[in-house]
């Protein structure tokens, strides 16, 4: 009994630390750093990310008013020119607006703050993408996390089954099979197309890493499944499919997801617009 309590405290913190990992260093997590102006110290934080029908409003947090901003943006992938917007200072912030998109629409934007002609490029200039989508309910958005966490946590714990001595990975193997459907191959989908207007962006109608590697985590387990019923020594696969879903879910969260192709749809549109004269 203490055995397999310290093995569920170590599949929790793996799955913990893995989680995290995933979501802090994928393309969506704000981009956070500090810079100086005037002799002062500031620190910022860059969206990558939003949800809703909205415009998106950009933040720079400074008690000094005599800071100006100015935000330039993008269509993300286009020849178009920036388009410069002046940040106003408002409650202790400077803010500026970029214009909603359509669902897995982007915008490269970026800002410079100026004070008595010193002039900063937050980001060192780089420009920051920002990619929009639909919102999407929280009575999708909570039960998709907590299975996939859960998917992702019963998946470590099978694999950590065979340091105990009175192993019982088969129950624990169909409780993450049975997770991970629900999670990934369930409410996954429901939630791409609430946010992205498509169930399925993955394999074989595009390469979003998300899903393919929902797809992915979801084959090695079939394989594990049978091999529980027909191999006379399972041990290999079913470890091999936890280790496997481990590595996939490794991968940044929202890494090569969808994307409007902006050039595409001008295409469409001029054509529209053509044959409308």
């Amino acid at each position: 009994m203490k055995r397999s309590i310290l093995l569920w405290i170590i599949a929790i913190v793996l799955t913990v630390l893995t989680a995290a990992y995933q979501r802090m260093t994928g393309p969506t997590y704000p981009l956070s750093g500090e810079t100086t102006l005037n002799g002062k110290s500031l620190k910022y934080s860059l969206d990558r990310s939003h949800g809703g029908e909205d415009d998106h409003q950009i933040k720079i947090k400074t008690d000094d008013e005599n800071i100006s901003g100015l935000l330039e943006w993008k269509r993300y992938k286009t020849n178009d020119d920036w388009h410069p917007v002046k940040m106003k200072f408002e409650n202790g912030f400077l803010t500026g607006l970029l214009p909603h998109q359509p669902p897995a629409g982007k915008l490269m934007y970026r800002v410079t703050l100026e004070k008595n002609s010193e002039k900063i490029f937050l980001n060192n200039n780089h420009p920051v993408v920002i990619r929009f989508k639909g919102d999407v309910p929280i009575f999708i958005i909570i039960p998709h996390v907590i299975l996939i966490f859960m998917a992702m946590l019963f998946s470590t714990r099978t694999g950590l089954e065979f340091f105990n001595r009175e192993s019982n990975y088969k129950k624990l193997a169909y409780w993450t099979f049975g997770l991970l459907i629900l999670g990934g191959m369930i409410f996954g989908p429901i939630m791409q197309k609430y946010a992205f207007d498509a169930f399925w962006t993955g394999v074989p109608f595009g390469i979003d890493l998300t899903d393919n590697k929902t797809l992915i985590a979801v084959i090695g387990w079939i394989i594990a499944l049978i091999a529980i019923k027909k191999s006379t020594n399972p041990k290999r696969w079913v470890i091999f499919a936890s280790v496997l879903m481990f590595i996939v879910y490794l991968v940044p969260h929202s890494v090569l997801g969808s994307e409007l192709d902006y050039n595409e749809m001008d295409k469409q549109k001029n054509k529209i617009e053509q044959s409308a004269e």
